[in-house]
């Protein structure tokens, strides 16, 4: 088997290059509007937004903020195919603007677009962050009527273009069938708060490169790829940053395109893609002792395990578990500017 990675260095605003309907999946995590590191970005793309910012009008600069993501939202509507999902990872943004505190919620704000474009929201993802004491208080502290909660939290937005995805012949329900997750995954990655990610970091990333993009950690990506995709699909990330979507694609056999405007990512991308078969057997590996920890755990509480791996022969809760597979990789080569293929066993 063999999965491509193509990143554009552009602005992901036109996806010319990509075919209507023709994107499995989108994962991805676009510049949070209001949030003060990506001002200058929303700056260079809308005038009106750096206007309002210096002019003290937040309520103007959160909107022509969004209207620069929402060109990107509909050509991700476009190269959806039916039953595709978009996964979408958004911050709220609490800021003083002009002296006044408040809150943009811009994952309301993406969904209200989105909802109105005909997508369907399905139970969103709150990811609950770690954040660290001296930050823990916002405003008056202890004294009532001046304090504000402090977001914790972050959201993944899940929705769906159309009706529910179809697996109609043979070969495509087998390949589903392959692609499935444990039950004990399952019941925990379809869990609507997500709590457990902490240090599950970007190992294969530059710091400096992680800090600049706001990558979010490795197995927020690769689990909703392996949530809502089957092998050998295709995964879309419009802001690829530092190339988490990516990796995660590559580790979980699908294949990848990205768009980045920032050319100087490159670098940290190529680190990363240079360590990306031990690290994605290792994602791999990681995953099979945790299910052979919990078929231990299960088994010595005395619950019966009635199904076996048809491949692995280890035991699985569920027949839906039978046929699963995991494609470790092999060798990734580079065949051009941004383009990369893998190769699996």
């Amino acid at each position: 088997m063999q999965t491509t990675h193509q990143i554009y260095f552009a602005d992901s605003r036109s996806m010319k290059s990509i075919d209507g309907q023709s994107i499995d999946l989108v994962v991805t995590s676009p510049p949070y509007p209001m949030i003060e590191m990506w001002d200058e970005t929303f700056a260079r793309q809308s005038r009106e937004a750096g206007s309002a910012l210096a002019d003290g009008d937040g309520n103007q600069a959160f909107e022509a903020m969004h209207q620069v993501l929402d060109r990107v939202w509909d050509e991700v509507i476009r190269v959806l195919k039916p039953g595709g999902f978009a996964c979408i990872n958004i911050g709220d943004a609490a800021r003083k603007v002009d002296e006044r505190f408040t809150l943009y919620p811009n994952h309301a704000r993406i969904l209200s677009y989105l909802y109105g474009k005909g997508l369907s929201p399905l139970p969103a993802i709150l990811w609950r962050k770690q954040t660290n004491a001296p930050n823990k208080f916002m405003g008056s502290g202890m004294l009532p009527a001046g304090a504000y909660v402090t977001l914790e939290h972050e959201y993944v937005l899940i929705l769906r273009k159309g009706d529910k995805r179809e697996f109609e012949t043979p070969d495509e329900k087998a390949g589903r069938r392959k692609s499935a997750v444990f039950w004990e995954e399952r019941n925990q990655w379809f869990s609507d708060v997500w709590m457990d990610l902490k240090g599950a970091r970007q190992e294969m990333l530059d710091k400096r490169v992680r800090g600049r993009s706001g990558a979010f950690p490795f197995e927020l990506p690769y689990r909703l790829i392996n949530m809502y995709s089957v092998a050998g699909d295709t995964v879309l990330d419009p802001f690829l940053g530092a190339g988490t979507t990516m990796m995660a694609s590559m580790a979980a056999a699908r294949n990848s395109i990205g768009f980045e405007l920032e050319s100087d990512f490159v670098a940290g991308i190529r680190k990363a893609v240079d360590h990306m078969a031990a690290f994605g057997n290792k994602v791999i590996s990681d995953r099979l002792a945790r299910h052979e920890a919990f078929v231990r755990e299960r088994s010595a509480a005395g619950k019966e395990i009635k199904h076996v791996s048809a491949l692995y022969g280890f035991p699985v809760v569920t027949s839906q578990e039978k046929d699963i597979r995991f494609y470790r990789p092999l060798d990734v080569e580079a065949e051009g500017e941004g383009r990369f293929k893998v190769s699996y066993k």
